[in-house]
């Protein structure tokens, strides 16, 4: 079968309404769980060949959210699914509301190669447990990842349910050609802007995770050494292929130098090397040459070395970095910070509003006027106070950009939502209805509607 031969198969599945049912969607989420445990050998193998992932890393920024989600959705599906009851207006007496929550049909969810498990299948998750029906297309950079999973789940659910389409930028192409209900897209920017053109085509509503430079802020009166340790810690992750690390550092002037030297020294006690566990490579050679070109070794305070036959680069630290200089203009995506001081705590606000709104934004500090200032003014999908990524780890938290990092959040409930409708259904009572609405119309009937209305 070709794919639009899945897709119209998809749409036909949907309209037999066996996926509106809450036990057919339990089964197959239980079915992707065992799926999932009894193949974690085969994954972190895959993930490894991929980027040098290592086990740890594997299981906690991937496998674990996986399973946490399939295990809420088990736990919450018929509550998220029941119809929930508003109040009804005066007008509308007697009469009852409800809203309810209906799939919206056959949906395409397209993954992106950085966290290559967690973010093609999170929403398809949230996808299944809502009652579509969904094809995914993964990464291809990620290529041995994506080739898992079209297997793992090709060979063990029916295509006009749940479909794994390999291939490229053709393959994407034509995917985008054809109309879904809903569209899911992980990635860059600049190719969010293309998904979006397409869906607009078909009037296919999107949900967009992007990307963009992300800050961390820490203040004079910030636990430095609390900050250093998170921030090396969520920086490095994965590499620094990261959509929510912290992409630059604005440190304030009097701690900076102290604050350079506890980013140095966690750097080292948390050995990042080629193949050590607590690190990974880069993607491809695409990236790798990308990103040395970024580092101005002039600014070097720490790192800076590279190998090009493993694709690593050193956790590198840029100092003395202004505004205009070509790192402080696209996204980083891999492990260079760049620091740039700041002396006025609401001129580094300023600064960072003049920006495209960032898909995280991180503060540290214990300074409370700040924190309001921060959470006040700043506009950014998610962050923290005090620690970076974390945000991502709780599920009644909504994950998703804003403005130019992306449309639209999911995690938990709000993953449920993101693939639902919310149908509107008022159901009145025959009896008890006085006819002031009804013609012939008077002065009278227009008054008492002034005082229902």
């Amino acid at each position: 079968m070709n794919i639009q031969e899945i897709v119209n198969h998809q749409k036909d599945f949907f309209k037999t309404q066996q996926t509106k049912s809450i036990k057919f969607r339990k089964m197959y989420l239980e079915k992707l769980k065992n799926i999932v445990i009894n193949n974690e050998e085969l994954l972190y193998e895959a993930i490894d060949k991929d980027f040098g992932k290592s086990r740890f890393d594997t299981f906690t920024t991937e496998i674990s959210f996986i399973l946490n989600d399939i295990n809420y959705y088990l736990k919450n599906i018929n509550s998220l699914s029941k119809p929930r009851k508003v109040r009804t207006n005066l007008a509308n007496q007697l009469g009852k509301s409800r809203i309810h929550s209906e799939p919206l049909g056959n949906v395409l969810v397209i993954g992106a190669w950085n966290y290559p498990y967690q973010l093609s299948f999170s929403p398809v998750i949230a996808a299944l447990a809502a009652g579509n029906c969904c094809i995914l297309k993964p990464s291809e950079i990620a290529e041995n990842t994506m080739k898992l999973m079209a297997k793992l789940i090709n060979e063990n659910f029916p295509p006009e349910y749940l479909y794994v389409y390999e291939g490229g930028i053709d393959e994407t192409t034509e995917l985008l050609k054809l109309k879904f209900d809903k569209i899911f897209f992980t990635g860059s920017t600049r190719v969010g802007k293309i998904v979006y053109q397409a869906a607009a085509e078909h009037l296919t509503p999107v949900v967009l995770e992007l990307g963009g430079k992300s800050p961390v802020i820490v203040s004079k009166d910030a636990d430095l050494e609390v900050a250093a340790k998170r921030i090396v810690w969520g920086k490095f992750l994965n590499a620094g292929q990261t959509c929510v690390a912290p992409d630059y550092l604005l440190v304030e002037e009097p701690v900076r130098e102290q604050f350079l030297e506890m980013l140095r020294k966690y750097i080292t006690e948390f050995k990042y090397a080629p193949d050590a566990d607590s690190y990974t490579r880069i993607i491809n050679r695409k990236n790798f040459d990308r990103l040395i070109k970024l580092i101005n070794r002039d600014k070097i305070y720490f790192g800076g070395n590279s190998d090009e036959t493993k694709l690593f680069i050193e956790p590198t630290l840029l100092n003395n970095v202004n505004w205009e200089d070509e790192i402080m203009q696209e996204e980083i995506f891999g492990p260079i910070l760049p620091i740039i001081s700041f002396t006025n705590f609401n001129l580094a606000i300023n600064t960072i509003l003049e920006l495209e709104k960032p898909l995280s934004a991180y503060l540290f500090t214990r300074n409370s006027e700040e924190k309001g200032i921060f959470t006040s003014k700043l506009s950014f999908g998610g962050g923290c106070i005090n620690d970076v990524i974390m945000h991502l780890g709780n599920h009644r938290l909504p994950f998703g950009g804003v403005g130019n990092s992306g449309i639209g959040s999911y995690h938990g409930s709000y993953g449920f939502e993101a693939f639902s409708h919310q149908k509107s259904v008022l159901e009145k009572s025959t009896w008890g209805e006085p006819d002031i609405k009804y013609p012939p119309y008077s002065d009278k009937k227009l008054s008492w509607i002034r005082k229902l209305l």
